[in-house]
């Protein structure tokens, strides 16, 4: 899995509230029927983090990356509202061009 759908994943997830690593994995799981390996999972959130989309729910801070609960931040929002119609445009055109789709 490319990394940037990994940080779509965790952003799509979080976006329903705060969650820790462990349930934001298996949100994912049960809206793709497959885990992130942990790499992939704490290395979107650290990324997410770096750009500021998301945030730790509780400013403890220090704690392992596994047990603080994340949150999306506005910009997260912002952010996944943008990827989200980007992909339903390339979903639709992809789909017209299958015929299988609205014209």
């Amino acid at each position: 899995m490319h990394s940037n759908d990994a940080q779509m994943l965790v952003l799509t997830v979080l976006a329903g509230g705060p969650r820790h690593g462990y349930a934001i994995n298996t949100a994912i799981e049960e809206l793709t029927g497959h885990r992130l390996g942990p790499g992939s999972l704490y290395g979107a959130l650290a990324r997410l983090e770096a750009r500021e989309l998301v945030r730790a729910a509780d400013e403890a801070g220090e704690a392992e990356a596994r047990h603080r609960t994340m949150r999306i931040t506005d910009a997260g929002r912002e952010q996944l509202r943008v990827e989200l119609q980007q992909m339903a445009r390339i979903s639709a055109a992809g789909l017209r061009a299958l015929g299988a789709g609205p014209a």
